[in-house]
Formats: C-alpha cells, structure tokens, sequence
C-alpha cells in the first residue's frame, strides 16, 4: 500500500479518476485519528488534514492522560455509553499495540462533610452507568492506602479500574495504522471554506481545494466554526484552559492512585496523579477563555494549583518540577458529546469531545462511521488492518535501554542521548523514519521522550536537534 502523507505544496488529488474523496475527516487529534482509522478498515478514498504539522498537536497532546471508566459520566447519555464502550476498545487496542497503560485505580477524596455526603450518589451514579466495582472507603483506610494524603480527609470513593494511559502513543497508533491502509495525511492544511453542492463539498485550504463527498469534522476547539461553514450554529467552543505541573521521578512513590476530587459543575477538578512515564501530575485549572491559542500558563494558575496540591499532598510540594504545561478543551457548556449527522449534505459534526475524548476516541469513530453509513455512504466489508507496534515510552515496560537482547543486535538501542529519559540513539532513529514522522522537535519529544526530562533539553538538546536536522529531507 503506498503511504501518501503531505506537509507542503498543492494537494494531490485523490487516487481516482475524478480527484475526489469518499471522506475527509477535519481535524487529526486522537478523535479524528481514530475516525480515520475505522474509516481504513473499508476500501474508502480517505482523507485525514489538520491545520497542524503533527497528528495529536492540539488537546490531545496536553490532557490529563486518563483512561476513564466513566463512572461519573451522564447516566443515559452519549458520552456515558462512547466512554464505556471506549474504555474496553482502547485498553485491549493498548494490550495488542504497545500503548503504555498502568491500571492505578482512582480515589475521589471527601475533605468535608459536604463532600462526603456526595459518595453515596457519585457510587449510585458509577451503578447507573452499569460501573459497579465502584465502593466508598473510610478514612482509616483511605490513609492506609495513600499515607501522604494532607490531614483532613474524611473517605473516598474508589474506582479501581481508572488508568492511566500514554497520550502521545495513542493518536500516533491511530494515524500510523489509518495511513499504512491506504488513508492521504494532510499536514498543514488548514481549512479555510466549504462550498457544498449535491455531488458533495468542495474543502477550501490553505494549500488549496479539495473534494470530497463525505465529510467529518473532528475539528476539536474550531468545530463549531467548521460547523458554521455547513450553515449550522447549534453549539459554540468555549476554550477552557487546564494549566498543569509536572513533578519530577523522584515523587513517584508518593502517590499509589489517580487523587480525583469531588467533581464540581466547572469539571473533574485539580488531581494528582501518576504518569505512565513515571512522573506525577497536578491540575489541571479550568479556566474559561476566548482566546483559542491561550496555551501559556500564568502565575495565578501556578499558585493556584500549588495551594490545591499543598493541600491534597503537601509532600509533594517540596519535590522538584519538571515541567509546566496547559492544554484547551472544548467546552460548550453542555454536559454531552456534540455528534449530530446531516444527511442531507453528507456531512457529520464531531464537536464537544472533552476529556474523556482519549477513552471515548475508538467508541466515537464507530459510531460515526455508523452514522456516516445512515446518511448513504457505502461501506462495504470491512477488512483487517496492518499490524502496528508502537514504541515503548512507558517505565512499568522494558524500556530499550533495559533490554540487553536488544542491544545486542543493535549497540544504538544502548547508546543514551537523552540521559534524563533515557531516550537512546535506535529510538531516536526509529522514530525520524516511521511511517508518521515528527516535523518538529517538540513532535520527536512525543514520540520518544528525548527532551521532556528534568533538564528539558539543556544536556541533550543540541545532540537531538543534530539528529533531527540530519533526517530532515
């Protein structure tokens, strides 16, 4: 199958007589990802474009990394049943790929009466959701099980199946198996107009037209203004900014589960919780802004978040941070998932995809390109996929460094470049010649790590960048 993906230049047009796509989905966050890959199990002319220059360079690159249960989801709605569906597909998706997942449970934390009188309907809501492994646990054991926990906490709820998941690995998978089954990856494409007629939609982009019959727009904090560009105006983003600190390894062994507060209308609250890559993270803030691109953190979050966390775990607090960070989500101000079909125009709206849209990713593509089906689009039978196996960044698994039968076949698996991560050289050079390369050095650091330890590239940033530029074509 031959792999079409583009950063620059004119559009190619599609592979077939008339130039035009069965479908093209807006937006390749891990949404939009995941739609493209269903979208290659059948023998469509598939599109995936996004402004970006990198798959998963949006939301999905800076959320809390959570594998949700949804257990606290909307009993009866649709992102309640895309979560639990979700939750199943991309741990078994995890198992057979190599995605990174450490099952931790969750603690939701009582630190008042108030709070703890809300147990009992949260673990009523968690049965509603057909979640029951769900119990509330006392303050005895609650210390017990978490011995770091600030003075004042009264019971939790435990949800023991929540874990945590690599955010990075999980989209790449997507895009990397969409495009190796025959999907054309448009980077740097942004989109500009849609011009509808009956035969389907002209795409305006910043790299000029496309044609498409079919489209979906995954386009995440801009999909109420592709929306608009259909003629529709049924919701509207508000950006939410969720600023976050990264604490260093050697807090690790400070925290044994994701630490949830009781939820609150403006979300799921400031958390602390553990990494797949062994480091342990608070926040996020939920700040509401108009401002789509406000992904700077700010010195009233910081202190914000460092007051919450002095609270929760004031032991964490004295160990050192790694790194500061702050992703957007698109709020609505609806508590559910905004996926609605337009039949007539061919067109299927993927909008609100909040949080819990890295769990929801593989149950959400099913469903659209079920509803894509229901406005005419002929599937066919599916087929299988190509076999994908991604890199390991998670430390739970052997990481190469670790695995001498590794090295031994190939000395660049034992070669440190990044000493902080232990990013070695075979790593490095995997990932500047795989199928979905970076196109930037913050897009190596997703794929390996190198870069993103307690140095943040001081040590190793020039011997990174070197490698980067000698595999730029």
């Amino acid at each position: 199958m031959t792999i079409t993906i583009t950063i620059a230049g004119a559009l190619p047009g599609a592979d077939c007589p008339d130039g035009t796509y069965d479908v093209t989905v807006v937006g390749a966050g891990v949404v939009g990802a995941a739609i493209a890959r269903e979208l290659a199990r059948y023998r469509l002319r598939t599109a995936l474009v996004d402004a970006s220059d990198d798959i998963g360079n949006s939301t999905s690159k800076a959320n809390t990394a959570i594998l949700h249960t949804g257990f606290d989801a909307v009993p009866g709605s649709l992102e309640a049943r895309l979560v639990r569906e979700g939750q199943a597909m991309l741990a078994a998706y995890a198992a057979e790929t190599g995605i990174p997942v450490e099952r931790t449970g969750a603690l939701l934390v009582a630190w008042d009466d108030d709070q703890l009188a809300v147990l009992p309907k949260l673990l009523a809501k968690a049965g509603r959701n057909g979640y029951d492994a769900a119990r509330i646990i006392g303050a005895d054991e609650l210390r017990a099980r978490e011995p770091h926990l600030g003075p004042g906490a009264l019971g939790a709820l435990e949800v023991p199946d929540e874990s945590v998941i690599c955010p990075w690995t999980t989209p790449l998978a997507f895009a990397t198996q969409a495009v190796r089954a025959g999907v054309h990856l448009h980077l740097n494409c942004r989109v500009t107009d849609i011009a509808g007629d009956p035969d389907g939609h002209t795409v305006r982009t910043s790299r000029g037209p496309l044609r498409t019959r079919y489209l979906v727009n995954a386009a995440g904090l801009y999909a109420d203004e592709i929306d608009r560009l259909l003629g529709h105006d049924a919701f509207t983003v508000t950006p939410r900014r969720g600023q976050l600190l990264v604490f260093d390894k050697l807090a690790r062994d400070l925290v044994s589960h994701i630490l949830l507060p009781v939820p609150t209308a403006a979300g799921k609250g400031v958390l602390v919780a553990p990494t797949v890559f062994g480091n342990v993270l608070l926040g996020p803030t939920a700040e509401d802004l108009d401002d789509r691109t406000a992904t700077g953190s700010t010195a009233d979050g910081l202190h914000l978040l460092r007051e919450q966390g002095r609270r929760i775990m004031p032991a964490l607090l004295e160990e050192e941070v790694t790194a500061v960070y702050a992703g957007l989500r698109a709020a609505t101000g609806q508590e559910d998932y905004r996926i609605q079909d337009h039949p007539g125009q061919r067109y299927v709206t993927v909008g609100g995809i909040r949080s819990t849209g890295l769990t929801a990713s593989m149950a959400i593509a099913g469903h659209v390109t079920g509803l894509l089906a229901g406005t005419g689009l002929e599937l066919g039978a599916p087929r299988d996929l190509p076999p994908v196996t991604m890199p390991n960044l998670g430390e739970a698994f052997p990481r190469p460094y670790r695995r001498a039968e590794l090295i031994a076949r190939d000395p660049a698996y034992g070669t440190l470049v990044c000493h902080c991560e232990y990013v070695t050289l075979g790593e490095i050079r995997d990932a500047l010649g795989s199928t979905v390369p970076p196109q930037s050095l913050d897009g190596l650091r997703r794929r390996t790590r190198a870069r993103g330890g307690r140095c943040q590239g001081f040590y190793c940033g020039a011997a990174v960048r070197a490698l980067f530029e000698e595999a730029r074509p």
